[in-house]
């Protein structure tokens, strides 16, 4: 499984899943792009797209593309805020699906 860090995740996010191929948008050269182009550029490089943009999902039909999206939402876009929700971000990449969302909250 190939994981993509959205731009608006910290990049140092990244360490705290060890086991998984994560690359981060910037270092894929794909940082640049919106939302829609980001998810068709990911097809057949990437299968999950992790982000805090809660509104992903409404702003694309995610149906049409062959990835999972993962919305982490907590208090705030900080390292120490998204380390809580790794363990359930791992549960979650397990049961990722293709097209499919999966909202991740701070407890």
């Amino acid at each position: 499984m190939r994981v993509l860090l959205d731009t608006c995740v910290p990049q140092d996010f990244r360490h705290a899943l060890t086991g998984i191929d994560v690359v981060t948008a910037r270092y894929a050269g794909l940082h640049q792009l919106s939302n829609g182009a980001l998810l068709a550029a990911m097809a057949g490089k990437f299968d999950v797209l992790v982000t805090t943009d809660a509104q992903l999902r409404y702003q694309q039909n995610l149906t049409g593309y062959e990835v999972s999206v993962i919305v982490l939402r907590a208090k705030r876009n900080r390292l120490s805020d998204l380390f809580p929700l790794v363990p359930r971000l791992l549960e979650a990449l397990r049961d990722a699906k293709s097209g499919g969302v999966i909202e991740i909250y701070a407890t």
